[in-house]
């Protein structure tokens, strides 16, 4: 297997990766493919941090870290992964999460947070993420919402995440920090 930086001639494939890995997910929208296309599209993609894994030169799982914010500090969301189901529990999705934050440690970033399976994510390190006053935008249960500090030697965060404007949902951010400062 070969994890690296996609490229644009991956744009299609990964797409095809991205819609086939969730459609039989319990937690999807369906336009999750779309969202990848919108992040490469704003201010918070960060090309360095959208990743492949490639199998026998076929892409078999992705993976995409974006910018979004805690109070004044830049922090990265992890959304999504996607897996091949053909290739689920073969330690993909695993690696392209290690790799990623190893490559984010190196950019400077400090925390990732990510929405997803309680099962899934604490294997990679990852927490409730009001362990480090990250608060969700919305209302998800605290096990779901969840962060990783890439580093012992970043500054501690406090407040809501504000996501990038692609997720649609940075309403909802707004309107969340005015009820919490109530």
């Amino acid at each position: 297997m070969i994890i690296r930086k996609e490229e644009a001639r991956d744009y299609d494939e990964i797409y095809k990766v991205i819609k086939t890995a969730f459609e039989r997910a319990e937690h999807a929208d369906g336009n999750e493919q779309n969202l990848v296309n919108a992040l490469r599209e704003s201010d918070a993609y960060i090309s360095e941090l959208s990743l492949v894994a490639e199998i026998s030169g076929k892409i078999a799982g992705h993976i995409l870290f974006t910018k979004a914010t805690v109070g004044e500090q830049t922090v990265l969301t992890l959304a999504p992964l996607s897996v091949l189901p053909e290739y689920q529990r073969q330690g993909i999705g695993t690696s392209l999460i290690k790799e990623g934050h190893h490559i984010a440690k190196s950019l400077g970033y400090g925390y990732s947070v990510v929405l997803g399976s309680e099962k899934y994510y604490p294997r990679a390190g990852y927490v409730p993420a009001d362990t480090f006053g990250i608060i969700p935008p919305f209302d998800v249960p605290r096990e779901n919402f969840m962060a990783c500090r890439l580093s012992e030697n970043v500054p501690a965060v406090k407040g809501v995440l504000r996501y990038a404007e692609a997720f649609g949902i940075s309403k909802f951010a707004v309107k969340r920090q005015v009820n919490i400062k109530k």
